[in-house]
């Protein structure tokens, strides 16, 4: 994740936020700067296959430096970063990005997927699906403008899976799909998650069928990101630790899943209700 707030660098403007690239990313003009994932050019060139089919609201890539950083055409617009303010909280934000996310999906169903990439498996949906999905629309991976969602970045956990994984994946974290004492930290107080799930739901457009499934697949979604955070840790990611620690540690994450299993009837009902 690697936001697009702005600070100060000899080299450039630092744009900072995000967690894998803290840091790490720069904007030169026109162009941000940042470390290039290891599939970079069948990354490429999906992002220029989105433009290709109709979706204007992602980076285009503009090349590779010799040092291994790649090089996107910088989006402007505001970019939420924790703890979240109330503007990206609002109900027209969270419209604006179940709208973008159908647009995502609808582009990204048009493009065929390299499968000879070896396409990062960290937020991949375990069932595997025949589109690449974003699968980290958080908060600081959407640029706004006018209070609505305008465009995505961050596309380097992009993978194939199943159009409801990602809408299950943003759920996590615009609704948030988290216990209120969790929430509490990042969010504004008053959220009502079930209502706030409807309205997803309801932007993106899911059927019948996949809203019945979406319960269970934010379910088996938040089972994959604490195995990604339980990887890092074990690694020694200092950036994960703090997290973790300043988190809640592991409590936190048995108090988010207990709450989902508990509330699973309520989500469900207030999504085909």
């Amino acid at each position: 994740m690697t936001g697009e707030g702005e600070g100060e660098a000899a080299d450039g403007e630092a744009l900072v936020g995000g967690m894998a690239n803290a840091g790490a990313v720069f904007r030169r003009g026109a162009l941000v700067e940042r470390p290039a994932p290891r599939n970079a050019y069948a990354l490429h060139a999906y992002l220029r296959a989105l433009k290709e089919h109709g979706f204007d609201a992602a980076p285009t890539p503009a090349g590779l430096t010799a040092d291994g950083r790649e090089q996107l055409t910088f989006i402007p617009g505001d970019v939420a970063l924790p703890p979240f303010p109330r503007w990206v909280l609002t109900e027209t934000a969270l419209e604006s990005v179940g709208s973008l996310l159908r647009r995502l999906h609808e582009a990204s169903a048009a493009i065929a997927i390299d499968t000879r990439v070896e396409w990062p498996r960290d937020l991949a949906d375990p069932e595997g699906g025949t589109m690449l999905c974003h699968n980290d629309v958080c908060p600081d991976n959407v640029v706004f403008r006018g209070g609505r969602a305008a465009a995505l970045i961050d596309f380097d956990l992009a993978a194939p899976g199943r159009p409801l994984w990602d809408v299950a994946m943003t759920a996590r974290y615009w609704v948030p799909m988290l216990h209120p004492a969790s929430a509490a930290a990042l969010y504004s107080a008053g959220l009502d998650a079930p209502v706030r799930l409807r309205i997803l739901a309801d932007s993106y457009g899911l059927s019948s069928r996949e809203r019945a499934e979406l319960p269970g697949a934010i379910e088996q979604a938040t089972e994959t990101c604490r195995a990604f955070v339980a990887s890092r840790v074990a690694d020694g990611d200092p950036v994960y630790l703090q997290a973790l620690a300043e988190r809640g540690g592991w409590e936190r994450w048995d108090r988010m899943q207990a709450w989902l299993a508990a509330y699973r009837n309520t989500f469900t009902a207030a999504l085909l209700n």
